[in-house]
């Protein structure tokens, strides 16, 4: 990694830093260890005054074992410091069956004490009646209380052990990027998984000496010390964090959908400030997932595609704002073949002189199709693929997907048409907000991140690399597209993301689901919609960038689109990310002037 940053005690204190806190915990813990290993030490002095000659003459049956001192697992934190998930010493129960005189009767009465049911107790029972083994837990990370109240009995073989477990402090907030590790302390999901060798740190090692097979008192001796894994530092902002579960959860439940993805990044590093996914459940309930889906599930970005075919357009010279195209209401694509498909403008006109600004400002199919068949399918596909779909982000996410986008050779019939305006190859949210992100980033797209530096156990502190950069469009034809996409906002179809007193710039986008029978409509005859809207702000330097996507908003209402049903959404997401990070408008930005 690069930039090493020594971090000296006042920064820490600045930045709120609670590394101190959590490497006293590791110090606690391990001081309990080493007086255990005090208290053993002098049980051996006595063993080897008392019985040395008898040890002697079982020499032959005396050999060692070496057990694991587990690292303690390094702490995850916000990007300001917060404690996001630490590892912390719990107590869990567990019985050395040969000890146990009465199985079936300490199983039921541990069986009650902990909650066990019928059959949790029986399982039990037949554990403790197997003399063959010496170790079997009996439940993990107890209540303090129940566990005292089960030691106090001194039940024949149960006692208790100090483990770690690993805890999300916030409870289950951002847990779709932190992840979780298994009941063993090991990354399973999400961050946990993909820094479990960094997290993790490097186990220790302790020999102690056995006799007939058990433990010598007082043989124990560390080979090797623990050491802590590595504390990761988050993009993340654990209130905008909150605030964006909270209001995407909201906003799902105002519209009877069943889900929807907020993603908002910081415009110039690509840093991923907040990102959240609700589902509704099988029982008709809406919650924030424990699942990334934002950055694993993919759908067809519909209108919001036309971004990057108008700015394709406008980038390789064949189309300028200005230029003019006589825009149909209806368009047959390859009429009298076998892949005709007649598409349609989403409101009905006459045949009309569009310019491109026009055309994106108002969303129209038609008229993209007629600019985007100007550059051609195969240098579209190039600049699809440079806008980065069809590929990962680089987050190297545990479960991310790379979307689709076929090569053009492969695009058939009506593809080749359909692709401009955002049907025919798909996208994740977070691949959609970095897409979009390259137009506020000046024509150069930076991949998203997650984690913005690590701290080792000296406490230093290492900045990540940034994301992988590459330009894509000129900073010309970014400006200019920027300056259409505050059309959207302040006369099109966005009007409704409209922020006072800042200028936004953004996309509209409905996009059809495919259904189960493989086509647009239902076997009921049904529809359902992505509603998207993506944008930035201030549009005159942007500071953030934020996508909102509702999945199935009720087919039935007027807020079933992009422009009703996610850009409201995303006012209220850009008016907190103002708030949070303190954007202040850029001079002679007063927003738009037109009612919402």
């Amino acid at each position: 990694m690069a930039n090493n940053k020594s971090v000296s005690s006042s920064e820490h204190h600045d930045r709120v830093w609670n590394v101190g806190s959590t490497r006293r915990r590791f110090r606690w813990m391990a001081g309990v260890a080493l007086a255990l290993l005090v208290s053993l030490m002098g049980k051996s002095a006595y063993i080897q005054v008392a019985h040395g000659s008898g040890l002697q003459a079982d020499g032959v049956a005396q050999r060692e074992s070496t057990t694991k001192i587990q690292a303690a697992r390094g702490t995850i934190f916000d990007r300001d410091g917060n404690e996001m998930a630490v590892t912390l010493p719990a107590l869990s129960l567990y019985a050395d069956p040969r000890a146990v005189t009465d199985p079936a009767a300490t199983a039921h009465l541990l069986g009650q004490m902990l909650g066990f049911d019928a059959s949790a107790e029986t399982e039990l029972a037949n554990k403790l009646a197997k003399k063959a083994t010496s170790f079997v837990y009996v439940q993990r990370f107890v209540n303090q209380d129940v566990a005292d109240a089960i030691l106090s009995l001194n039940l024949a073989g149960v006692n208790g052990i100090s483990e770690p477990q690993r805890i999300q402090v916030a409870g289950g907030l951002a847990t779709n990027i932190i992840g979780r590790t298994d009941p063993f302390g090991v990354g399973s999901t999400g961050l946990e998984l993909q820094y479990d060798k960094v997290l993790s740190g490097h186990d220790g090692s302790m020999v102690r000496e056995l006799l007939k097979g058990r433990s010598l008192p007082g043989t124990s001796r560390i080979v090797e010390q623990a050491r802590p894994g590595t504390d990761l530092v988050l993009t993340i902002d654990r209130s905008m964090q909150f605030q964006t579960e909270q209001l995407l959860l909201a906003r799902v439940n105002e519209l009877s959908a069943k889900g929807g993805n907020a993603v908002i990044l910081d415009t110039k590093t690509g840093e991923v400030l907040a990102i959240a996914s609700v589902r509704r459940e099988s029982n008709g309930i809406a919650e924030v997932t424990s699942a990334n889906l934002a950055a694993v599930e993919s759908y067809e970005p519909g209108s919001v595609a036309k971004v990057f075919s108008i700015a394709a357009t406008i980038d390789t010279g064949v189309g300028t704002p200005e230029s003019v195209y006589e825009v149909p209401g209806v368009y047959i694509f390859d009429p009298d073949t076998d892949f005709a498909k007649t598409i349609y403008d989403a409101y009905p006109h006459e045949l009309e002189p569009m310019s491109l600004r026009d055309i994106i400002v108002h969303s129209s199919n038609i008229g993209t199709l007629m600019a985007a068949s100007e550059v051609g399918s195969p240098k579209l596909h190039d600049y699809l693929s440079e806008f980065g779909f069809g590929h990962q982000t680089g987050l190297e996410f545990p479960g991310e997907s790379a979307g689709v986008l076929k090569e053009a050779k492969n695009w058939r019939g009506s593809e080749n048409a359909t692709v401009s305006y955002g049907y025919g190859f798909s996208s994740t949210s977070l691949q959609l907000a970095a897409a979009v992100n390259v137009v506020a980033n000046r024509g150069v797209y930076v991949s998203p991140k997650f984690v913005k530096s690590t701290i080792d156990e000296k406490g230093s502190l290492w900045e990540t690399p940034s994301g992988q950069t590459h330009r894509v469009i000129s900073e010309a034809t970014a400006s200019t597209m920027t300056d259409l996409l505050a059309g959207v906002v302040c006369e099109g179809t966005g009007v409704r993301a409209q922020v006072d007193g800042i200028a936004v710039a953004g996309k509209t986008g409905t996009s059809r689901k495919i259904q189960a029978n493989g086509t647009y409509i239902s076997d009921s005859g049904l529809r359902s919609y992505f509603a998207t809207f993506v944008g930035f702000l201030p549009a005159a330097d942007p500071q953030v960038t934020i996508l909102v996507s509702i999945d199935e908003p009720d087919p039935s209402s007027r807020d079933r689109f992009g422009g009703t049903a996610a850009a409201p959404a995303f006012a209220k997401l850009a008016t907190m990310a103002i708030h949070e990070r303190s954007i202040d408008p850029t001079i002679g930005d007063s927003g738009c002037r037109v009612t919402k």
